[in-house]
């Protein structure tokens, strides 16, 4: 990956950091982007990555259980006594496409196993060790789909990440007072190789070139005012922000990064 952005090589020096799901897309480039500004930095997944770069920690675990976040948190704090920064990045939907019907008791626990419950184990795992230290940062990937909720199968992924919000929100006023922000990023259509896969798979179907398929998914999302889809890296920075001392005033806040999407909140 060439990062496509300035960074101050030290601006993370000696800060331990952890993102989860984070061999591709979106968790991909905040791995880059800490690891370049001189952290610490490790990251999860379900399957060794195929490029894994000998500095970046890699702990291969399924997060949608107890056994598996309880085994990162256990290597975590064996190998370095805990983290000072902890993004909440791995997610997911359900295989199940169609409508809201099919989706089983099953399909809605695995959906907020992981995109909820995950978050909520490995906050409980780490945070107690920020609060005693007096300072840290904790920041949950969201959705925009929990402020445009598809009325499809979608609905959980959307129910999930909305639940994932208000706990974040209630998690910052206990942290707050201790040193300890916890903020949300909900992207909008940040093209990733998954969201490149969807473009293809519509050009393929619609018969129509590669950016035509791109524009029809867009305002099938309601559309991008700023004419383009977003770019991972542009999530990465945002997070960057998040976490360092720049943001010392910011708490419980979840960043909407659509590219002006929702209209309003």
């Amino acid at each position: 990956m060439t990062y496509p952005f300035s960074v101050h090589r030290d601006e993370f020096k000696d800060k331990r950091v952890l993102v989860t799901g984070g061999t591709k897309g979106i968790g991909a480039a905040m791995v880059e982007r800490f690891r370049l500004g001189g952290a610490r930095i490790a990251t999860t997944a379900r399957s060794e990555p195929v490029d894994a770069k000998e500095d970046v920690f890699f702990i291969k675990a399924d997060l949608s259980t107890p056994a598996g976040t309880g085994a990162v948190a256990e290597r975590i704090d064996r190998e370095w006594g805990g983290l000072d920064i902890l993004v909440n990045n791995a997610g997911g939907v359900t295989n199940q496409r169609g409508a809201f019907e099919l989706l089983t008791d099953e399909d809605w626990q695995t959906i907020l196993d992981v995109n909820l419950l995950a978050a909520v184990r490995l906050d409980r795992a780490f945070l107690a060790g920020m609060l005693a230290r007096g300072t840290g940062a904790i920041i949950h990937i969201g959705s925009a789909a929990h402020l445009r909720p598809h009325a499809n199968s979608m609905v959980a992924y959307a129910a999930s990440k909305a639940a994932l919000r208000t706990y974040s929100k209630g998690l910052s006023k206990v942290a707050a007072p201790r040193g300890v922000r916890v903020n949300m990023i909900s992207p909008g259509f940040i093209e990733t190789a998954a969201s490149q896969d969807l473009i293809q798979d519509t050009a393929r179907n619609q018969n129509i070139p590669e950016d035509a398929a791109r524009r029809l998914i867009m305002e099938m999302s309601g559309g991008i005012p700023a004419g383009r889809t977003g770019r991972p890296e542009e999530v990465a920075e945002l997070a960057a922000f998040l976490a360092s001392e720049r943001a010392g005033f910011t708490y419980g806040v979840d960043y909407i990064l659509d590219g002006g999407s929702i209209p309003t909140v």
